[in-house]
């Protein structure tokens, strides 16, 4: 599908997954039984629907090969595929990590382009 798949995450909870060298997901990702991620084109929409006005928010950069068959795309918003991560996110597949800000409207800023 894609070679780079991404993951929102509080500042918190990844310094705690940096940590323990490994990221098992935030609480609704554990409650759903999978880790959520969204491609470049679905990361914007994630973060307005999911995310609103969260402040100090991580852009996590993961190859998506290197999660091999853990990593299934499967239908979520109105039949869109998501990438979905059964297992945990081992840190050697994360390429980058990158701070979200928000403007002054509370909008997220995104680096660009996306790494």
């Amino acid at each position: 599908m894609t070679s780079i798949v991404y993951k929102l995450v509080d500042r918190a909870a990844w310094q705690a997954a940096e940590s323990a060298r490994s990221f098992t997901g935030s609480a609704v990702d554990l409650r759903d039984g999978f880790i959520h991620f969204s491609s470049a084109t679905q990361v914007r929409e994630t973060a307005a629907r999911h995310f609103a006005g969260q402040a100090d928010l991580l852009l996590v950069a993961v190859d998506a090969a290197a999660l091999g068959a853990a990593l299934r795309w499967e239908p979520s918003r109105g039949g869109a595929l998501f990438p979905h991560l059964y297992g945990p996110l081992p840190l050697s597949a994360v390429r980058s990590v990158a701070p979200i800000g928000l403007d002054a409207g509370g909008h997220h800023v995104f680096p660009e382009p996306l790494p």
